[in-house]
């Protein structure tokens, strides 16, 4: 993995952090995937209890920043 420090919002563009993901290689993904499990799992462990992923009910909105 590339260490890089960026200052601005054009390098955390939706695309850029695609194309840096790309740039991983297969074990590398695999270990961030685990990594965000692991942190998800950390902030609500009621988690690991679902069984099944279910749609959310209605209209789903998706923010962005400018």
């Amino acid at each position: 993995m590339k260490a890089a420090i960026s200052h601005g919002w054009k390098q955390e563009s939706p695309e850029a952090k695609a194309r840096w993901f790309r740039s991983l290689t297969m074990r590398e993904r695999l270990e961030m995937f685990c990594d965000f499990y692991e942190l998800a799992v950390a902030i609500n462990p009621k988690l690991r209890e679902r069984k099944r992923a279910q749609r959310p009910e209605g209209r789903v909105r998706v923010l962005e920043l400018p």
